[in-house]
């Protein structure tokens, strides 16, 4: 039976990554979160979890938070559906409760390199997208069908447009040519096409690369939300996003100055998000502050039962056009239907087509 202590279960992807340490490391840090929820926390390798273990170990509340780190690897769609097949069952045989969150927090960045995986398919693409948004729906029969959420990290580079991406951080969207990330098909970005190494070998390439992944799981945001809304089993599960800022984190760890900022950026993000709290620049304990808040916060920005909403850090804010774009929302939306070869029985979703 599932625990009698726990209210729900927390599932999140990206545990070993410095942000997800962050927001475990808070969950943990909580009594009141973590002696109420049993934590399933998703790493790629799971002989590389040390410091998430260490973490977890070492938090106040650690004897009171039930939890397992378990392996997932999101470039193998088959991984995603057997880890989601094991989840389902346990809630399904009441071993653990429902889902209270999912957390989509797992992130791959590459700069000058390129990997492609099965079917074509650029890595970067699959694993911050197309994996994740696939674990959502074969998870959603295991959510909490009252107080469910979804939570997606997003990223200022979905938007071409935002003012950060030409600053001292970006450039890499200065021609007019990858200000439009999506045409008519979903294809270009999916198979890598769009911003390849062959086009451009620069690092700008991989980063393009990773905010059209960052694009499509902000389009999920809004689509998912319309689909849940539509269906009577599934209206009261919400789906909300955050920008979490740029941070001198791991994922960063492919591009050419990743040393440099790994030294001097903790210090400068320390002291401007103390200055701006919900500024560009932070520190993942800042951000992983503003993810739990996202996450637990049942009255956010006075909303009751807050749906569809992008946040960055605390401040609410608005998607890309493009993110906006229904349009474009469901051609993605269709077209990973198909390349995650989704199928009917697969998720509880109504309209899942």
């Amino acid at each position: 039976m599932a625990e009698a202590t726990s209210k729900g279960t927390i599932v999140l992807t990206g545990a070993n990554g410095d942000l997800g340490r962050a927001i475990i490391t808070n969950i943990a840090s909580s009594y009141n979160i973590a002696s109420n929820h049993r934590g399933i926390y998703a790493v790629r390798n799971l002989p590389s979890a040390g410091a998430l273990l260490q973490a977890l170990r070492h938090s106040p509340s650690s004897g009171s938070h039930v939890h397992e780190v378990v392996s997932l690897n999101l470039e193998r769609l088959d991984d995603v559906r057997e880890f989601a097949k094991n989840i389902n069952e346990r809630v399904s045989k009441g071993e653990i409760p429902a889902i209270s969150v999912l957390v989509l927090s797992a992130g791959y960045l590459e700069a000058e390199q390129q990997t492609w995986l099965d079917k074509g398919l650029d890595a970067t693409w699959v694993v911050n997208y197309l994996s994740q948004w696939l674990l959502t729906l074969l998870l959603l029969q295991s959510m909490d069908r009252e107080n469910g959420r979804v939570v997606v990290l997003g990223s200022h580079s979905h938007d071409p447009y935002d003012e950060f991406n030409d600053g001292m951080m970006g450039g890499y969207f200065a021609e007019d040519k990858w200000k439009t990330i999506f045409g008519d098909s979903t294809e270009p970005v999916a198979k890598g096409t769009w911003s390849s190494t062959q086009e451009d070998p620069s690092w700008c390439a991989g980063l393009r690369r990773y905010a059209a992944s960052k694009l499509c799981l902000v389009m999920m945001i809004g689509e998912l939300q319309r689909r849940l809304d539509e269906d009577p089993l599934l209206s009261s599960i919400s789906i909300l996003g955050i920008d979490p800022g740029w941070m001198a984190t791991g994922i960063s760890r492919r591009h050419p100055n990743y040393s440099f900022a790994r030294i001097i950026m903790p210090w400068v993000a320390g002291a401007l998000s103390w200055l701006r709290p919900s500024g560009m620049f932070r520190t993942p304990t800042r951000s992983a502050q503003d993810v739990v808040e996202v996450m637990f916060n049942e009255t956010l920005l006075g909303d009751i039962k807050p749906k569809g909403l992008y946040m960055k850090g605390a401040t609410q804010a608005e998607v890309s056009t493009e993110a906006r774009d229904k349009g474009k929302r469901q051609m993605v939306w269709r077209d990973s239907v198909a390349y995650a070869n989704l199928k009917e029985g697969d998720t509880v979703l109504l309209n899942w087509k």
